[in-house]
């Protein structure tokens, strides 16, 4: 399976390096949200290509890990199964760009993460895989994140890639509308963090 992957930080990094061991899968470029950044580094030790949007070539499937940027449909649409994408919420719950804050701000006792096919709207595509976990009490979402969702983001993607590589048939059953909230992005003093 060929694969392009979008994304940026740790999560992008660390989810390469899983990806590139997995069998059955090539990284053929990675796509950073910005440059200099880890995800460019990692590319670069594992002599992967960095190319910007307009050069995104055509692949079986792309991978978003911590993505902030917008994917075009032409970008989109050269990549074949479509773009799997990791959200640190239990879709369609926290759909936006602070779902970790908004867990925190909403003194919700459990978080999870979303692997998601995307689609033309702001993390509304169908689900792949869930997984969840507790929120500690007093937990910050920086401590949230880095405890657990960050790390649940590349076991659920590199599960899914994995499966995925196998020949198994995606999943991507529609979310439930009825339930579905989506939180403005708030400021870093915004919240009472």
């Amino acid at each position: 399976m060929r694969i392009v992957l979008f994304g940026q930080k740790w999560l992008a990094a660390k989810l390469l390096k899983r990806l590139v061991a997995l069998p059955n899968v090539t990284v053929l470029a990675v796509c950073p949200d910005t440059e200099p950044d880890r995800l460019a580094d990692a590319a670069r030790k594992e002599g992967v290509p960095v190319v910007g949007m307009a050069s995104v070539p055509s692949c079986d499937m792309a991978v978003a890990a911590y993505c902030q940027k917008y994917i075009p449909s032409d970008v989109r649409a050269r990549c074949g199964l479509g773009i799997l994408a990791y959200h640190p919420s239990l879709l369609p719950r926290h759909r936006g760009r602070d779902a970790v804050r908004w867990t925190i701000a909403m003194h919700e006792p459990v978080a999870g993460g979303t692997a998601y096919w995307m689609d033309d709207g702001a993390d509304t595509g169908p689900i792949e895989a869930q997984d969840w976990c507790h929120v500690l009490p007093g937990e910050t979402a920086a401590e949230l994140w880095r405890r657990e969702l960050a790390p649940m983001g590349v076991r659920l993607l590199t599960a899914c890639v994995a499966r995925l590589a196998r020949g198994e048939r995606p999943h991507a059953r529609p979310q439930d509308e009825r339930v579905a909230t989506f939180e403005p992005a708030v400021g870093k003093n915004k919240l009472g963090q």
